[in-house]
């Protein structure tokens, strides 16, 4: 039978781009680099040599891909290589362009393929998760201390479950009914959402949960709105599933509902994600009358509101605000986690969202991972069941609001006015202003000295650099917090 041949497949001379008007030549050999290196490092070779201009705004993704004569996605990865590079920056209402500030060194090259070309990812992430180096203060925001989880209680708990007929067999990818019972009668108490099992859906941690909605709720193109600085791994997941990101900026009292409501005037938004009990990384409380309007945005213009509740747990003055959850229930995706109250490594997250996405979720989760485990979420129900969940947070925000007081402390009387901030009213970590050295220069130097921090670059949406830094506190005692800020000190001298 003789072989068909693709006749509306592009041909490599048809491939240079004349309907952009900028030649970009593409091999298509076996061995040849990726399509969307190649693409990328000429864009890349003709900012440098001036050909493109700065401020220069290139084509829609889909405009671009057409031209070429190649898939979207594929534009859209060289797209994002570039921005990762600072070649490009993407604005609302102005697109994409070319970044006025360039970077100082060329283009990382990429490693050429060494196997079979059908085994090449058209679609790489560009965040990794890395486990942080044992040995060191981590002073990162959100890491909680794991010496304090109640590992008798957990293991008891555990063996019964192992013990309960049918727990070691196929199950809900939902999660256990008893599970979810629980997870509703505790947001239910503390969160005032009122709930049935039912509308809870169990993942393995909050990361899972994010990227459930994003396969769930956006289409390719749609726009998600996300907070100008915030949670990476979180736009990773929409842009993962097709989103176009376009951030929204933030202030000291968190999202800006009011640019966010001049960007819908612009163009439909799918979604907005935001983190308004603490903005990540931020620590703002999103106030009251910010929230309303974001509800009554999302309401007038059909936008979800995707609504990370990571640490609602801990806060030190007052009762905390609700959730936007509890608000306006059928405009809210809620995600929360127990990974900050109990540990990271149980992988224990939760969603709750409106009919038919909720059925949704459950039917992606079935796709990518079955269900979860049911020993873990048998034990985790009863922990909740007995109280002994709440009794933990309440150990542990009595000693988390100690912690943050000597960061207080120990930062005031160290650095004095070099560093600026207010103090969190909850949460697990402190956003600071750096002023008189330079902030990546001393994460840096402090990670030479074993003690981790995290700069505002890793933070903001364009990867620039931000005289601003978290820093945690809830994985170490005050002892430990004291040896940290020494050692930080010791690294800020080293800059002079």
């Amino acid at each position: 039978m003789p072989k068909q041949t693709d006749q509306s497949r592009p041909s490599r001379a048809s491939r240079a781009g004349a309907r952009w008007g900028h030649a970009i030549e593409l091999d298509t050999s076996a061995e040849a680099l990726p399509l969307y290196v190649q693409i990328a490092e000429v864009i890349a070779a003709d900012v440098r040599r001036g050909v493109l201009a700065p401020g220069a705004a290139l084509p829609g993704s889909r405009t671009l891909a057409a031209s070429l004569g190649v898939h979207r996605n594929t534009v859209l990865a060289a797209l994002r290589e570039l921005e990762k590079q600072g070649f490009l920056v993407t604005e609302p209402a102005r697109g994409t362009r070319i970044s006025e500030a360039l970077p100082a060194r060329p283009l990382s090259p990429a490693p050429r393929p060494t196997g079979s070309a059908q085994f090449h990812v058209p679609r790489p992430p560009s965040f990794l998760v890395s486990p942080p180096p044992r040995g060191c203060f981590t002073l990162l925001g959100g890491v909680p201390d794991l010496r304090h989880v109640p590992t008798a209680a957990l293991a008891r708990a555990y063996r019964r479950a192992l013990r309960r007929p049918g727990v070691l067999s196929y199950g809900d990818p939902g999660g256990t009914l008893s599970l979810r019972a629980e997870l509703a009668k505790m947001l239910a108490r503390t969160r005032g959402l009122p709930l049935s099992p039912d509308d809870v859906v169990v993942t393995r941690g909050s990361q899972m949960a994010l990227d459930l909605v994003a396969r769930a709720l956006v289409r390719p193109g749609d726009v998600v709105a996300v907070e100008a600085l915030g949670y990476r791994p979180a736009w990773e997941a929409f842009t993962h599933a097709g989103a176009r990101l376009v951030p929204v900026p933030v202030d000291a009292h968190g999202l800006r509902v009011d640019r966010l409501a001049a960007l819908t005037d612009q163009t439909p938004v799918r979604a907005v994600y935001v983190t308004p009990h603490h903005q990540y990384p931020s620590t703002a409380v999103l106030p009251a009358p910010r929230r309303l309007a974001l509800l009554a945005l999302a309401q007038e213009r059909r936008i979800a509101i995707l609504e990370d509740d990571y640490d609602h747990e801990f806060h030190y003055e007052g009762r905390p605000i609700r959730p936007l959850a509890a608000r306006g229930p059928t405009s809210v995706v809620y995600v929360g986690t127990l990974s900050k109250v109990l540990a990271p490594g149980l992988r224990l997250g939760w969603v709750v969202a409106p009919s038919p996405l909720r059925e949704a979720l459950v039917a992606h989760r079935g796709i990518i991972d079955r269900q979860g485990d049911q020993v873990v979420e048998e034990a985790l129900a009863e922990l909740l069941a007995d109280g002994e969940v709440s009794r933990h947070v309440l150990r542990m925000r009595t000693l988390y609001e100690a912690r943050r007081d000597t960061m207080v402390r120990l930062l005031t009387d160290a650095f004095g006015d070099e560093l600026r901030f207010g103090v969190p009213r909850g949460g697990m970590a402190l956003w600071a202003r750096v002023r008189g050295f330079d902030v990546d220069e001393w994460a840096a130097a402090a990670a030479q000295r074993h003690v981790l921090i995290q700069p505002a670059r890793l933070f903001t949406f364009d990867r620039r650099p931000r005289q601003h830094v978290r820093l945690g506190y809830g994985a170490h005692t005050e002892a430990e917090l004291e040896q940290a800020v020494a050692l930080l000190v010791d690294a800020r001298r080293a800059l002079r």
